[in-house]
């Protein structure tokens, strides 16, 4: 029995990325990226076999993430969760999620990379372990000319 006007927090589920899914997943990455992923390189993910995973809040999409695995090694390819979402722990959640779903398929470690200037993002990924290996020059496209990349590493298990 619920108490009359206590809201119950929403159940945070998360699900295999389906092709029902992926232009809710373009539309969430083109509000939070200025040269965000297209439909199709979503698309494209999922017939590559990627693991490519939703998380929804009460049935609202609300963030996703793409890690490719090749051999004992996995490399995050995107991630990111809706902007009034973010700083609460979802995007945490879903990197967990992705370092586990990785290791459970036999990855020993996990790369990716990131925007120098995504302070958040840096702050995470160091916070899980992640450890700066290197840098990309000239990476990313960016307003003016292009951007440079951090290139982070982390154990798995």
């Amino acid at each position: 029995m619920s108490t009359p006007g206590v809201q119950l927090p929403l159940a945070v589920e998360f699900f295999p990325m389906g092709e029902r899914d992926l232009d809710a997943v373009a539309v969430l990455e083109a509000g939070l990226q200025t040269f965000p992923w297209s439909r199709g390189n979503f698309a494209d993910s999922l017939l590559s076999g990627y693991s490519v995973w939703v998380v929804r809040i009460g049935g609202e999409l609300i963030g996703f993430s793409v890690v490719m695995r090749v051999l004992d090694e996995a490399h995050l390819l995107n991630i990111g969760v809706a902007e009034r979402y973010q700083g609460k722990g979802y995007g945490a959640r879903l990197l967990r999620n992705a370092m586990e779903c990785a290791h459970l398929a036999g990855a020993c470690r996990m790369f990716l990379e990131v925007r120098p200037g995504n302070a958040r993002a840096v702050e995470l990924y160091q916070h899980f372990g992640f450890r700066q290996i290197g840098l990309r020059k000239a990476y990313y496209p960016a307003v003016v000319g292009r951007e440079d990349a951090l290139v982070f590493e982390k154990e798995l298990g």
